[in-house]
């Protein structure tokens, strides 16, 4: 086995794609701690990604805001949605804001 640590701003040196290269040429050796999966163990691990990624994928929601939080939330700058996401998110688990604000 080999480590190598990379930075991952820095574009890879010509001797790291080679490592690469030689590392996607090899072939896959299973052994007794990581076994070859079966075809029905790779369909159960697919049908667990897409249940977990449905559970992720956020919804489309159309949303009246005033003109001033509009204005202040895109002062956050790019990713200003995720930001008010989570937002919202953290201020409907907290139950002292809700009750201000119901």
């Amino acid at each position: 086995m080999v480590r190598v640590e990379a930075d991952p701003k820095q574009k890879p040196t010509d001797e790291q794609i080679k490592m690469l290269q030689v590392a996607a040429n090899r072939p896959i050796q299973f052994d007794e701690d990581c076994p070859e999966l079966t075809a029905d163990e790779l369909k159960e691990f697919k049908r667990i990604s897409d249940e977990k990624r449905m559970k992720r994928r956020k919804q489309t929601v159309t949303l009246r805001l005033s003109p001033q939080a509009l204005q202040k939330a895109k002062s956050l700058g790019k990713g200003y949605t995720s930001v008010l996401s989570r937002i919202l998110e953290n201020a409907l688990n907290d139950n002292e804001i809700l009750k201000r604000n119901l």
